[in-house]
């Protein structure tokens, strides 16, 4: 079930929600309910509709990531959200924890990555092995408390699992991501990776929209409460 706090952004064309980890975007072969059919289940109920509801994935999240996901609830919305995140012109924030790495002030990460879809995991490889994608980042250092950093991550591409793989080419994997050489993974298998906020152009009004998921609840989330 979604509650209130859940819903983070609401109109007749799309619908923003707060992912909790561990949600999945949509099927998989897990079989696991998706969070698009717990937005359904939502919308019929509050708006009453009869039969199905139309929902459109527009993108996804890993799943072991909190943060904001956003849905289209029209085909129209679907069809230009879908054509913004393909053409980049959405702003993605990312914000992450990461421990003992002494990460600089700010920086950028530009490396090419190759997925092993077997492993579901990406590597940082040479620039001319068949598949190798560029991807870029830019980070910030928002916030030091004892030995952990927040990360502020900015993405100039999307890559597959692209700021797990870089941050850890910078020797600062995230917190509980032991996929990609975290000393342990976190107990209830998230990772300390989340989707912040995204800025976009309304697919129907044209006018521009930022959207801002509150961090998850945890003993280390918490030592960064007081950021906004």
């Amino acid at each position: 079930m979604l509650g209130a706090e859940d819903i983070l952004y609401e109109d007749n064309h799309i619908i923003a929600i707060r992912k909790k980890s561990g949600d999945i975007s949509q099927g998989d072969k897990t079989g696991d309910k998706p969070l698009g059919d717990y937005v359904k289940d939502y919308i019929k109920v509050k708006y009453n509709k009869p039969g199905d509801v139309f929902l459109g994935v527009i993108h996804r999240l890993d799943r072991p990531t909190s943060g904001l996901i956003i849905f289209a609830r029209t085909s129209k919305a679907l069809t230009r959200m879908t054509k913004a995140f393909k053409n980049r012109t959405i702003e993605k924030v990312y914000w992450a924890l990461v421990r003992d790495a002494n990460l600089p002030d700010q920086g950028a990460c530009e490396s090419y990555l190759w997925k092993d879809e077997k492993k579901n995991k990406s590597f940082v490889v040479a620039e001319n092995k068949s598949g190798a994608k560029l991807a870029k980042l830019s980070y910030q250092v928002i916030k030091q408390v004892d030995k952990y950093q927040l990360v502020e991550c900015n993405l100039e591409t999307g890559r597959h699992h692209q700021i797990r793989v870089q941050l850890a080419a910078l020797k600062a994997p995230i917190i509980g991501d032991n996929k990609y050489g975290y000393t342990r993974a976190n107990r209830d298998k998230s990772i300390h990776l989340h989707c912040r906020s995204m800025s976009f152009e309304h697919p129907t009004t044209n006018e521009q929209v930022t959207i801002i998921s509150p961090l998850p609840k945890d003993v280390l989330w918490d030592k960064f409460s007081d950021v906004r």
